[in-house]
């Protein structure tokens, strides 16, 4: 565990003390999130406590899906029996991420097939696992926002919060309610960015061809600021465009509902 999931365990434990029985939410950083955009985590907890909830952030690890992925399944099953006990007393685990939300709901469950006990606690744990937007939306019955961002935004629909989640209209819902924000969809804003995690490593010249081709849609939107659900995708396409010399910013999209859209972009060096 890093320092900033340490941070926002302090954050939290100094925050107001609560008034009634509200939902306890386990917030699952990411490794990402933790080691390279700690605002997006601040972010998703202002959301999840402003959406009437408890945050609380256990010491955690990854959630194993590069390795799920690699097919070293030894150690993915390792981590999710780690994730497994860390959010045992939760009533939901909540994670701003797409792809680790669809590894803990969907991929863990497959990690203990044949283990009776083992596969109750991962069906359960899954039941009570959701992305954030969808927690948000879909959960909480949340359908506004307090929050300005000035200026049009353009939206990539990451592959595993589409494919595995569902996750398509619930962030252009809430979106909508932030003051001064027009959206201008991008062409195939559906279609993958080339990221795909290992993908991206192991088939390079395929990735940066799927990426360039993102990037001339989302130039071609007008759109000053890119926002996604998952910070792996935005850090793939930002980087693209930055090297391209396109003046988009790059955001995840929680850094703009929780109204914190002043924030450096991706990429970009912090204000000193």
């Amino acid at each position: 565990m890093s320092a900033y999931v340490e941070s926002f365990q302090v954050a939290l434990s100094q925050a107001a003390p609560s008034h009634g029985p509200r939902p306890r939410v386990g917030l699952f950083a990411t490794c990402l999130v933790d080691l390279i955009r700690p605002s997006v985590g601040f972010a998703a907890a202002k959301l999840i406590e402003d959406a009437g909830c408890e945050v609380v952030v256990p010491s955690q690890t990854c959630c194993g899906q590069p390795a799920f992925n690699s097919g070293d399944r030894r150690t993915a099953r390792d981590l999710a029996l780690q994730i497994m006990d860390a959010f045992r007393g939760v009533d939901y685990l909540v994670a701003p991420s797409g792809s680790c939300a669809g590894q803990i709901k969907k991929h863990f469950p497959e990690l203990f097939a044949g283990e009776p006990e083992l596969a109750r606690r991962a069906d359960a744990l899954a039941a009570r696992t959701f992305e954030l937007i969808s927690f948000l939306v879909d959960v909480r019955g949340v359908t506004s926002v307090k929050a300005r961002f000035d200026g049009a935004v353009t939206y990539h629909d990451s592959c595993a919060g589409l494919r595995e989640l569902g996750i398509k209209g619930q962030p252009r819902r809430l979106l909508d309610s932030v003051e001064g924000l027009t959206v201008s969809e991008m062409k195939d804003p559906d279609v993958c960015c080339g990221f795909g995690g290992t993908f991206a490593v192991k088939y390079g010249e395929i990735s940066g061809a799927i990426v360039a081709k993102k990037a001339d849609n989302i130039s071609a939107s007008n759109a000053g600021t890119l926002l996604a659900g998952d910070l792996g995708c935005l850090m793939n396409m930002a980087g693209k465009l930055q090297r391209l010399g396109r003046p988009v910013k790059a955001r995840h999209v929680a850094e703009v509902l929780a109204g914190m859209g002043d924030e450096p972009a991706i990429g970009e060096p912090e204000r000193r």
